[in-house]
């Protein structure tokens, strides 16, 4: 069947959102150092530096992957100096897992890089009230953001 209504604003604010979104993390990833990190460790590594130490089967059900797999990300990750495991307090069976302080470091120096290269394309590019219009623009997004988490935490497309 053939679509012929107008689709709504919200449609379209959608479509344009993600795909400027996508091509403004596409940019700011050109701006990471060439050690920088797969997505998929990057993903657990926020994880574990939102939420503190963390067991292989809590990190594999919020990422949607097999203890197995993660298990072997997890591997690769204390292989190259970025995890380190301890046995978990309430049960010594169990490992969490936890950043290394170069693992920190590392992530803060790429945040610093990528924030530094924004900030200056924002200064030479965008007037003084178009920086106003996108700090508004940030805050709506970010409430955009933790209403998506508040109301569908398990939704992966």
């Amino acid at each position: 069947m053939v679509r012929t209504e107008k689709p709504d604003e919200a449609m379209v604010l959608a479509g344009e959102m993600r795909a400027t979104l996508g091509l403004l993390k596409r940019r700011m990833r050109e701006q990471a150092p060439p050690h920088d990190f797969t997505w998929a460790q990057i993903s657990v590594l926020s994880l574990i530096e939102r939420e503190g130490p963390v067991g292989i089967s809590d990190l594999a059900r919020k990422e949607g992957v097999r203890p197995q797999s993660m298990g072997e990300t997890v591997a690769g990750m204390q292989s190259a100096g970025l995890v380190t495991g301890a046995p978990d307090p309430q049960d010594g069976r169990r490992t969490l897992w936890s950043l290394t302080p170069a693992c920190r470091e590392m992530i803060r120096a790429s945040r610093s890089r990528r924030e530094d290269w924004l900030a200056a394309i924002i200064r030479e590019k965008l007037s003084p009230a178009e920086q106003k219009r996108l700090s508004e623009g940030v805050a709506l997004l970010k409430r955009l953001g933790e209403a998506l988490g508040e109301s569908s935490a398990d939704y992966r497309p």
